[in-house]
């Protein structure tokens, strides 16, 4: 009781005693089913697709359910609203679309942003802060920067009855000001002529009160509110408190982009059709159906390829080299499936097309046979035309005489029902493999150069490597697995100073030490591979992309 009093939570109401609870002692209230707020949220956003969520539903359930650091995966990615709260927030993720136009979507939305930097709880900054917040020495424990340990969060005093009983300090406080507050009292009743206690002493001084009195009126009512001030300052100390997890203090001086990621492409599955018996619906049954019932034979796959092939041509690593084919007639062979005529250096070749399959990945086992073919068949050259290619085929470029180019073909033609044949875009590109230099350091551990990339020209027959102005950026997973590739190292090169257009996109300023880290042909030095395999990818200024592995 006697705490109560000293820190001014006394209420007389009446014939009863009561404590005051002040609205700031816990002005706060947990969450409730209801969310107003994402109502009006959704309305402030703009929209980029049909089906977009609001950010802040989406935030308020990835912070209940998550801590920074944590994966999360959404497996309907639309516009990538999950993707981008999750990086705003510190956490990993993957998302995942069917949909081309949803995936760029996505890319540019969060790759365009610009994020918060929250401060780490496991750094030095996160450290001094919570001791702020706190009112607490500095931990001494060394820091990693581990996000897994997450951030340093505002947070509220939630006061109790109890917390104030127990807090001892107020009764030191009290000692001490009452030291100061008991002079000023006694020598502003002797001159006012009057016996006031501490709760008499009126908030404003009379005005027929001489000024010497109005002085140390003032004066005590300045040391009564610091008193005050400290002992609730003690009081929210010591008393329990609530983390606002969706307030975590931020570093105004950092601005934070997206981390490296890439976008992987998985082989879809064909879906197979059933009839009303449950019986599979064989794909390459011709119909039955009566002449004029409108039913038409569908086009195949590498009919569709081969026209669109035919429209577009293939582009090489530079505009200037394409292979535009004056001719592309069916071929009979096992693996080859079309003959094309094209003119180099005044003189017309012969390209064996191959076709990968619409679902699948090419193995270099397809290409080696696919070139016998083509050297039987006495071909020039033989272009492999495919979705995706296994790491491995990527070393394979030539079979005696037979160059062999691997045309990587855009996700574009799997939607080519709706896709306007303009032969305009670059539908097939013959992008070249990167030729790198491994550095080995002193202390075991390697770097990696990027010379350029190796380009093959089919009418010298030599592979040159270009340098490395013609790449926008490259990435190396420094232990790769032959499964998936993560970048772990990520750097830009790019022509036309790519600094000053960092700056302008970001509007922001840019540490030149930390980015020349960054744009940079060589990489740091990271340790030995424990699989002795790294992956080395490679994206040019066109936005295509290859990967290669190198053995360490």
């Amino acid at each position: 009781m006697e705490r109560l009093k000293k820190g001014g939570y006394l209420h007389i109401q009446g014939n009863g005693l009561w404590w005051k609870s002040y609205r700031d002692l816990f002005p706060f209230k947990r969450r409730s089913n209801y969310w107003s707020d994402t109502r009006i949220q959704a309305f402030l956003e703009e929209r980029v697709y049909i089906v977009q969520t609001s950010t802040s539903a989406v935030k308020s359930c990835m912070i209940m359910t998550t801590d920074p650091g944590d994966l999360v995966l959404d497996p309907t990615c639309g516009s990538g609203t999950t993707a981008y709260v999750a990086e705003q927030w510190g956490r990993r993720w993957i998302t995942i679309d069917t949909s081309r136009v949803a995936l760029a979507l996505a890319r540019a939305r969060i790759m365009g942003a610009r994020y918060p930097f929250y401060l780490l709880a496991d750094s030095r900054e996160g450290q001094l802060k919570e001791a702020e917040v706190t009112h607490t020495a500095p931990s001494s424990q060394p820091v990693h920067g581990n996000i897994r340990h997450g951030f340093v969060y505002e947070r509220v005093p939630h006061v109790t009855l109890k917390s104030i009983a127990n807090d001892a300090e107020i009764d030191v406080i009290w000692e001490k000001w009452q030291a100061k507050l008991e002079p000023l009292r006694e020598s502003l009743n002797k001159t006012i002529k009057k016996t006031c206690a501490e709760w008499e002493i009126p908030r404003d001084p009379d005005s027929k009160w001489p000024d010497a009195a109005k002085k140390l009126h003032a004066d005590w009512w300045q040391a009564r509110v610091s008193r005050q001030k400290e002992i609730d300052a003690s009081i929210a100390a010591k008393a329990d408190f609530e983390y606002l997890y969706d307030k975590p203090y931020d570093d105004k001086k950092i601005v934070r982009v997206a981390g490296p990621f890439t976008v992987e492409s998985l082989s879809p599955h064909r879906v197979l059709g059933v009839d009303e018996n449950d019986e599979l619906i064989d794909p390459n049954a011709r119909h039955t159906a009566e002449p004029g019932a409108g039913y038409e034979e569908k086009q195949t796959f590498p009919q569709m390829i081969l026209e669109n092939l035919k429209s577009a041509g293939v582009q090489q690593a530079h505009k200037e080299d394409k292979i535009t084919f004056a001719a592309l007639t069916p071929w009979p062979g096992d693996l080859v499936c079309a003959d094309g005529r094209y003119t180099e250096s005044g003189k017309e070749k012969r390209a064996a097309i191959f076709i990968g399959p619409e679902f699948g990945t090419v193995q270099r086992a397809d290409l080696v046979a696919a070139a016998k073919e083509a050297g039987d068949a006495e071909f020039d050259v033989l272009i492999a035309c495919a979705f995706n290619y296994e790491a491995h085929a990527t070393e394979f470029n030539k079979l005696g005489r037979i160059p062999v180019l691997k045309a990587r073909m855009n996700a574009d033609l799997h939607m080519a029902g709706d896709l306007k044949n303009t032969g305009k875009g670059n539908l097939f590109v013959i992008f070249g493999e990167p030729d790198i230099t491994l550095l080995s350091e002193k202390d075991g551990k390697v770097r990696v150069r990027v010379n350029g990339v190796d380009v093959f020209h089919p009418q010298t027959g030599e592979v040159r490597s270009d340098n490395a102005e013609g790449i926008a950026c490259w990435f190396i997973d420094t232990d790769y697995n032959e499964e998936s590739f993560f970048v772990r190292h990520a750097y830009f090169l790019g022509a036309n100073d790519p600094y000053s257009a960092l700056k302008t996109t970001l509007k922001a300023e840019i540490n030149e030490e930390a980015w020349a880290t960054l744009n940079s042909d060589t990489s740091r030095a990271f340790p030995k591979p424990k699989s002795g395999r790294i992956a080395v990818k490679v994206i040019n200024h066109l936005g295509d992309e290859v990967m290669k592995v190198f053995k360490v």
